[in-house]
C-alpha cells in the first residue's frame, strides 16, 4: 500500500505512474483499476473495490483521492467534542481497519494534498503503510530538478538559464516540464542559454495577463512586474488588467467557500464553469495560500487602484506597479 501526499501533484502523478508500471501489464491493469473519491466514498464501497478479485491479472489497483482531507478538521483525539468518540472518529477507525486488512492481490494508493501530521487517519495508518511526501520544491531543489529534467530529455542547459527559467515559471512542475520540452526543441541540440529562455518562455509564452496574474498570486513579484511591462508594451489597458485580477480574486474566494462547505473538487470546477483543468488547478492551489480576510483586503486594494486611476490621482501604469508590489508581499498574507 502507498500513501502519496503533498502540494506537488506533478511528482505525485509521476510516483503513481511508477507504481502502475511496477504492477505489470498496462492493458490488464486498465480493467483492474478503480478510482474512488475519498471525500465521499462509503466504507462498503471501499471494501468492495479492494476485495474484488482481479480479472485475468495477478493484481488489482485501487486509487483513493482526497481521503485524508475528509478527516482534516478533527483534533488529535479524533473528535471535536471531548465527551466521547464522534461518528466521524468511528468512521476513520473503520476505514483504517479495512485498509490494514487488504487482500494480497490489491495494491491500494491513497493520494492527497498537504496533510498535517495530526490527521487522525494518517496517525492511525502510520507504521502500517509507506508514506511519501511531496512538498513544493524550493529554489535550490527546483534548479536541480530543471537540470535533471533537461539531462534526462537529452539536452543541456547553462546555470544562468536554469535560474531564469525557475524565476519565470516557478515551482509548477506541470508547466515546467512542458517548457523544458519546448526549449529542447527550440535549441535543436545545442545548450540552452538565457536568451533561449527569454525567447521561448519568458516573453513569447509568459507575457500574457493570465501568466502575470498567476505570478502575482504565487508571490513571484519580479516575474509579475516583468510581465506587466511586456503587457504595457503590447498595448494592454490597465482597466482590463484590473478586471482580470478582480476576477481571479472572486474565483479563489468561491473555491475557498465551497471547500469550506465540503464540496468536491469536481463539483467546484463544474459550478465555476472552468473547463481547463490546468487553470482550475492553479486557482485551487492559490486558494490554499490566501485567507478569506486577506482576499477581501486584496479585492479592496484592486478597487482602490481602479478609483485612483479613474479619478486621475495616479497614472495607470504607475498604479498597477504599486499594486503588484503590495499584493506580492508574503508577510501580509494570513495563513
Amino acid at each position: 500500500m502507498h500513501v502519496l501526499i503533498g502540494k506537488d501533484d506533478f511528482s505525485i502523478r509521476q510516483a503513481l505512474e511508477g507504481i502502475k508500471k511496477g504492477i505489470g501489464d498496462a492493458d490488464a491493469l486498465m480493467s483492474n483499476t478503480s478510482v474512488l473519491d475519498g471525500r465521499q466514498v462509503k466504507l462498503e464501497q471501499l471494501k468492495n473495490a479492494c476485495e474484488t478479485v482481479p480479472f485475468l491479472s495477478e493484481k488489482r489497483l485501487v486509487i483513493v483521492e482526497g481521503l485524508f482531507e475528509r478527516f482534516s478538521g478533527q483534533n488529535k483525539k479524533g473528535s471535536k467534542k471531548a465527551s466521547g468518540p464522534s461518528a466521524q472518529s468511528e468512521e476513520y477507525k473503520a476505514i483504517a481497519a479495512c485498509i490494514k486488512k487488504l487482500p494480497e492481490f490489491t495494491e491500494l494508493v491513497i493520494t492527497g494534498g498537504e496533510v498535517k501530521a495530526g490527521n487522525p487517519l494518517l496517525r492511525e495508518l502510520s507504521g502500517s503503510v509507506r508514506i511519501q511526501s511531496f512538498p513544493l520544491l524550493k529554489k535550490a531543489q527546483l534548479d536541480q530538478w530543471i537540470a535533471q529534467r533537461v539531462k534526462t530529455a537529452g539536452g543541456s542547459i547553462s546555470p544562468q538559464a536554469v535560474d531564469l527559467l525557475g524565476r519565470f515559471v516557478g515551482n509548477d512542475l506541470w508547466t515546467m516540464s512542458n517548457e523544458v520540452d519546448k526549449l529542447i526543441s527550440f535549441v535543436g541540440g545545442r545548450r540552452i542559454e538565457v536568451e533561449d529562455v527569454k525567447a521561448a518562455v519568458g516573453y513569447a509564452q509568459e507575457a500574457s495577463i493570465f501568466a502575470m496574474i498567476d505570478a502575482v498570486f504565487e508571490f513571484r513579484v519580479g516575474v509579475a512586474q516583468e510581465l506587466l511591462q511586456q503587457l504595457f508594451k503590447h498595448g494592454a489597458a490597465p482597466a482590463h488588467i484590473l478586471v482580470m485580477l478582480s476576477r481571479q480574486v472572486r474565483i479563489i474566494f468561491q473555491i475557498k467557500e465551497m471547500r469550506r462547505c465540503k464540496k468536491t473538487r469536481g463539483d467546484i470546477q463544474s459550478k465555476l464553469g472552468i473547463t481547463h483543468s490546468f487553470a482550475f488547478g492553479k486557482a485551487w492551489n492559490q486558494a490554499e495560500r490566501y485567507s478569506t480576510a486577506r482576499l477581501r483586503e486584496v479585492f479592496h486594494r484592486i478597487l482602490e487602484t481602479d478609483v485612483s486611476i479613474k479619478t486621475g490621482r495616479l497614472e495607470g501604469e504607475v498604479a498597477l506597479n504599486i499594486l503588484l508590489a503590495e499584493l506580492g508581499q508574503r508577510g501580509a498574507v494570513s495563513a
